[in-house]
């Protein structure tokens, strides 16, 4: 009896496995490594490289470790690459998530936890965003992951399958035991950028738009930490465990922090003076986005440990040092 990890090697995936280590599940993981990192997965996990989206290796899998649910974290996640590229989007979140979601069925797997996004409210007609709100996304990747949640909807109508959708906010920081982090080079999380920015590890950064209905001009987001995110999946796996019904739920900590309070956050951390760039709106961009998180409070019991933002970005750094630290001496 085992939980099926898709994307389980990249950011937010391999921290889902850690945390099911550290609660003494079995797992097995997929991950065809475009963004993800084979080193990031413990060598006593389970480790298939392959596409979540290739239905004979998730028929196989799913037999051969007896899977009982699937956490899927798999997916292109750029807002900006997919105004350019929608069709990949589609393809790769929407249409290979539909061949999971049948073999799920197909192989009698009950419970299913999807990592959707605060994206599928495109912009919110009222902060913060609650799950019953207008659901109108503004970019190809927020409607190719609420697709996604309509696929699940529709299926656990028609069949004996349970899920639970989390719309993530803003993720950022690093496992607190420094195991992993966000490791993609090119990222484009603010967080990320903006502490290889503190780093030296490039030069400065922007900031996209400065003329956003917000208090400084800027996009104002929910960030939350990795951690307090995984922990809203184990609570998710729980809660389907004992029988609770399709839900859908925001994770955020109801609360917002600009691009500039960001920036301003992580050269006080850093105390480095790194230089920023204004440049033109990004295409795809909300204003704001902030979570409504009283559903998950209530449904799922969830309980976050880390609602700080110094902290979130004192780990980012040490994170991104060690990372860095790891790829000098492979060099």
């Amino acid at each position: 009896m085992s939980i099926l990890v898709t994307g389980g090697a990249g950011y937010i995936g391999s921290h889902m496995v850690w945390a099911l280590l550290d609660r003494g599940e079995d797992i097995v993981v997929v991950d065809n490594l475009s963004t993800g990192f084979r080193w990031a997965v413990p060598d006593s996990v389970p480790f298939v490289e392959g596409d979540f989206g290739d239905e004979p290796l998730m028929d196989e899998l799913i037999e051969t470790h007896k899977v009982t649910a699937i956490i899927h974290f798999a997916a292109k996640i750029v807002v900006p690459e997919s105004v350019s590229d929608p069709l990949g989007y589609y393809l790769n979140n929407t249409s290979k998530a539909r061949n999971l979601i049948a073999c799920a069925v197909r192989r009698g797997v009950k419970h299913f936890i999807f990592s959707s996004t605060a994206a599928v409210y495109g912009e919110p007609k009222r902060t913060p965003v609650h799950e019953d709100d207008p659901t109108q996304p503004i970019n190809p990747y927020g409607r190719s992951k609420l697709m996604v949640e309509q696929m699940l909807a529709d299926t656990a109508h028609a069949h004996d399958l349970r899920y639970v959708a989390l719309r993530y906010f803003n993720v950022a920081g690093a496992d607190p035991k420094g195991r992993t982090g966000q490791s993609t080079p090119n990222a484009t999380h603010l967080i990320k950028v903006a502490v290889q920015a503190a780093l030296g590890h490039r030069k400065g950064m922007d900031v996209f738009g400065t003329d956003y209905p917000t208090p400084d001009g800027s996009c104002v987001r929910d960030y939350i930490h990795v951690s307090d995110l995984v922990a809203a999946h184990a609570d998710a796996l729980r809660y389907l465990r004992q029988g609770g019904q399709p839900l859908t739920c925001n994770v955020g900590y109801a609360r917002g922090y600009s691009v500039f309070d960001v920036i301003e956050v992580v050269k006080r951390v850093s105390g480095v003076n790194f230089p920023v760039k204004i440049s033109a709106r990004r295409a795809g961009d909300p204003a704001i986005i902030v979570a409504d998180n009283e559903r998950a409070r209530e449904q799922l019991g969830w309980i976050w440990q880390h609602d700080d933002l110094e902290t979130i970005v004192r780990q980012a750094l040490e994170w991104e040092q060690r990372l860095h630290n790891r790829q000098t001496a492979l060099i």
